[in-house]
Parts: structure tokens; C-alpha cells; sequence
């Protein structure tokens, strides 16, 4: 299902789907799931990390310089990453959710024109149209 109303002029769409209908309660659902997942992901990563920075504490090694694999550091650093990607996916999925109950789903934040179906449904969490 399409996250969108279809109650604006032919061939338009209106700004996102009201809280209230099916088309908002699946939109819903979607973005909840998505956040949840991503809390889930944030946790597991968050205990690699640590893992990771206690492992490196208590080691006497030189990570720099060994042959068998990658270093501590560039191992913390991609967990770190990951991590900031999960808090990023939370904010977006929170403030769909925002614009949902706003009735702002839907709207490009730049230019105000409706965003195309086909990216809120590859990309649910989307804040502008393709052009912007």
C-alpha cells in the first residue's frame, strides 16, 4: 500500500496519509518497526563497542603492526560508525513519525511539493523529493 492520500486533483498527491486511516496506521506501523530495529541494532552495537575499547585497554599489543588482521583502532572506528548510523536511522524514523502526526508526510521539506510514491516507499523516512 501506497503511504499517501490520493484526495488532491488527479494525477496529485496530498501532503501524507492522516494518523487516523489505513493507509497511516500501516505507514505507522512501518516506521515504528523501523526505529524498533534500529534501537535493537544501537544496543548490539553499542555493546561491540565496548567490548571493543575494554578489549584494547587491557592489551599490551601493537594492533599497528600485526600481520593477522585489522588494527583495535580501525575495528573501533567502524563500530563507531555503524553506531552513529543506528542514532541517525532512530531521528529519522522519530521525526517521520513527527510529520505523520503533523500531516506533513509527505511534503518536501525544501521546496513544499508533494514527495513521489515511489520514494516514500523505498525510503518511508524521506524528508525531500528526488530534485531536492
Amino acid at each position: 500500500m501506497v503511504p499517501v492520500r490520493r484526495d488532491a486533483a488527479p494525477g496529485t498527491l496530498s501532503p501524507g496519509p492522516s494518523p487516523g486511516t489505513p493507509e497511516g496506521g500501516d505507514l505507522r506501523r512501518r516506521l515504528v518497526e523501523e526505529r524498533d530495529r534500529a534501537r535493537t541494532r544501537l544496543t548490539q552495537l553499542t555493546g561491540d563497542y565496548r567490548g571493543i575499547v575494554d578489549a584494547s585497554r587491557d592489551s599490551n599489543a601493537d594492533d599497528e603492526h600485526d600481520p593477522e588482521g585489522s588494527t583495535i583502532a580501525f575495528e573501533r572506528s567502524q563500530v563507531g560508525a555503524l553506531v552513529q548510523q543506528a542514532r541517525e536511522r532512530i531521528e529519522e524514523a522519530d521525526a517521520a513519525l513527527h510529520r505523520l502526526d503533523a500531516g506533513d508526510y509527505g511534503r518536501c521539506e525544501t521546496c513544499g511539493q508533494s514527495i513521489p510514491e515511489d520514494r516514500l516507499t523505498a525510503r518511508p523516512t524521506a524528508r525531500t523529493c528526488v530534485g531536492c
